[in-house]
């Protein structure tokens, strides 16, 4: 228990130096997380958008993975001292708690833009890459010489690939801040929902972290009455799907720079680690004066010539052929399909870059999260929610569409032409 009460006193007494988010208000730093939140490596996620090319339909959604580096941490602080103060709380240590609320702060640091969107591609994890770069020079130092903790800690707590030397405690911190109700997502769908301008994100912070306590394996669990907090997440998240992420004119913008990477990388244009070091202005300025033609996507984004949708139908999982889809390479194979089609019909200089099948990548609603009820712990699934695995199961059918987009003088002549049966028939075919 003395550790506990060194973690509240530290908690409650160095964080004093006060800066302001338009969303939480005052977030108070300690002095040595305002000299890390200065560094270099940080800074520049002030130039990497949160939400990508969503500002391009939604104008105000231009906040930065900084922005929401800075709302991971705050959170991470207020759900830590929550945890501290309740009889459960595994006996961690202070150097623990600061290397967590060190990691909360740092967890994007491998961020590169578009990087949610770029899963499928031959990339590193970007949790990887923040492992990678808590580990290298100068942060390694900056990290041991403000905050007095081993920069490995911090590491194994953000990149779960680490298998080394993996404590008890270090599973704490990883549950905690990658979980059913994790200070990541409490932050981003609050943010986005603010900075879009909507209300499907907006989450009852105090009446969560309230109703929370500590899960020795699971990092965090809630209390009965808390389980209102849990649906309006799950549901939230939904609606931010729906109406943010996978917002179809979103899905074009992402769909064009994933291809443009994409055919970069196989054709050797781009190697990844020049990716990784880029941010928003880069990644348009470097390659959209090149000559290779894909790269042409990149400069449509940032002048906001978007492809249409030509066609769109639901994703069934136990369908094969969508099934197939999921692949990248297969997609690319279709696509070349399509394309010999439309160069044979329609148009004969149609170029390779022309044809894009998306399909979004399979998203989890989480729900195993423990309940504290009557002494005793009951998984979600048992709480009586009207949240079960076949609603579950719902959100993610509902959402999940493949689409394939074109520049908008093709999409109108085949609108135009009734070839959407045509387009069909070859995107389903073995």
């Amino acid at each position: 228990m003395a550790n506990l009460s060194k973690i509240l006193d530290h908690i409650d007494t160095d964080y004093i130096k006060p800066l302001r988010d338009p969303l939480w208000n005052n977030i108070m730093l300690s002095e040595g997380i305002k000299k890390i939140l200065s560094s270099s490596v940080m800074q520049k996620l002030n130039k990497i958008k949160q939400l990508g090319p969503t500002y391009l339909v939604y104008p105000g959604a231009t906040h930065t993975r900084l922005n929401h580096s800075i709302g991971v941490f705050h959170l991470s602080k207020r759900i830590l001292r929550e945890l501290v103060i309740s009889p459960q709380c595994p006996d961690i240590t202070l150097e623990g708690a600061v290397s967590f609320l060190c990691a909360a702060l740092l967890h994007d640091l491998g961020h590169f833009p578009y990087a949610h969107s770029l899963k499928e591609l031959p990339l590193t994890d970007h949790e990887v890459l923040t492992g990678n770069i808590i580990l290298s020079q100068p942060l390694y130092n900056e990290i041991k010489e403000n905050l007095k903790i081993d920069p490995s800690f911090v590491a194994a707590i953000v990149d779960k690939s680490i298998k080394e030397n993996i404590t008890d405690e270090i599973v704490f911190f990883r549950n905690l801040l990658s979980g059913v109700l994790d200070p990541d997502k409490l932050d981003y769908l609050n943010r986005d929902a603010y900075f879009c301008g909507i209300p499907y994100g907006i989450q009852d912070i105090d009446f969560i972290i309230n109703n929370i306590l500590p899960h020795k394996e699971k990092g965090i669990a809630v209390y009965e009455q808390g389980l209102l907090a849990i649906e309006n997440i799950l549901f939230s998240k939904y609606l931010m799907y729906r109406a943010v992420y996978w917002h179809k004119t979103i899905r074009s913008a992402t769909a064009m720079a994933k291809k443009a990477l994409y055919m970069g990388l196989k054709d050797n244009k781009i190697k990844p680690k020049e990716l990784y070091d880029l941010d928003d202005e880069t990644l348009f300025s470097n390659y959209k004066e090149s000559a290779y033609k894909p790269f042409s996507l990149l400069k449509n984004i940032s002048e906001r010539k978007l492809y249409k949708m030509v066609l769109e139908i639901p994703f069934i999982d136990e369908n094969k052929n969508h099934k197939n889809l999921t692949s990248l390479d297969k997609r690319h194979n279709k696509e070349n399909e399509i394309l010999s089609f439309m160069k044979k019909n329609y148009f004969p200089n149609c170029g390779e870059e022309s044809i894009i099948i998306d399909i979004p990548e399979n998203i989890s609603f989480e729900v195993n999260l423990p309940v504290f009820r009557k002494n005793n712990f009951y998984n979600f699934t048992e709480s009586g929610s009207v949240f079960n695995q076949t609603v579950i199961k719902g959100f993610t059918e509902t959402l999940r569409k493949i689409r394939i987009f074109m520049p908008e003088n093709i999409c109108e002549k085949l609108l135009e032409k009734s070839s959407c049966p045509e387009i069909t028939e070859i995107l389903m075919s073995n």
